[in-house]
């Protein structure tokens, strides 16, 4: 069975950015809720067991829609979590901050191009950076629309679009969200680790195993493939 990751960092830990009734509300129900119907569509699906990225890429293949929103969306939130940490942490530096530079000129365009890009999408989705050949970019995908099927998008960080992620605390202001997101609780170290593990130096993010005692190393393991 799939399990839902436990956060990485306590309920009240990214306030006042992102509230602890957010994070209850959002962790504890909407991904929860996502991660037991994978359970049962995967099983039905024949798929139950394997890595959730190749029940997502599956899905997706087979155009099981449900499944598919259900996985992905389960994967998408796990990332999420990751991709976020307490107020305070240090801004890109190294191999990150080059790579900023060369695609974006600066970190402050980076962080532009961010919040133009999660402010102008319609509707519900998510807005990544993700590497490639043609180095960084920012995009974003709708619904549970996600990058383990898209070629050439290795995720750095996401943020989640989903009115249920920042409704709580802005409203309907998610231009807010992300711009507060972004300065202050958007986990770079995170997104360099990623970065080192798109060129093949260190582990990039999985979703937890599902075995039993694989489930300590949360999140870690084979670097996932970009492409479908």
């Amino acid at each position: 069975m799939y399990v839902l990751p436990e956060l990485p960092y306590g309920y009240d830990a990214l306030a006042p950015f992102l509230s602890p009734d957010t994070l209850h509300t959002h962790h504890d129900k909407h991904h929860k809720t996502y991660v037991d119907k994978t359970n049962d569509l995967a099983a039905k699906a024949g798929l139950a067991g394997k890595p959730l990225e190749e029940v997502v890429r599956e899905a997706s293949k087979a155009g099981d829609r449900k499944l598919f929103n259900n996985a992905a969306q389960a994967w998408n939130h796990a990332l999420f979590w990751e991709s976020m940490r307490p107020p305070g942490g240090a801004k890109p530096t190294g191999d990150l901050l080059r790579a900023i530079n060369e695609s974006f000129d600066d970190f402050d365009a980076l962080k532009a191009a961010f919040v133009e890009e999660g402010a102008n999408h319609f509707a519900s989705g998510w807005v990544w950076i993700v590497t490639g050949s043609d180095g960084l970019k920012v995009i974003s995908t709708h619904d549970a629309d996600d990058t383990l099927v898209k070629e050439g998008a290795f995720p750095l960080l996401v943020c989640d679009l989903w009115e249920h992620a920042y409704y709580l605390d802005y409203k309907n202001d998610r231009k807010a969200f992300l711009e507060r997101w972004v300065d202050n609780v958007a986990n770079w170290a995170f997104a360099a680790a990623q970065l080192a593990a798109s060129n093949g130096s260190g582990d990039a993010f999985r979703y937890p195993a599902t075995e039993p005692d694989a489930g300590k190393d949360r999140g870690k393991g084979e670097r996932p493939q970009p492409s479908a």
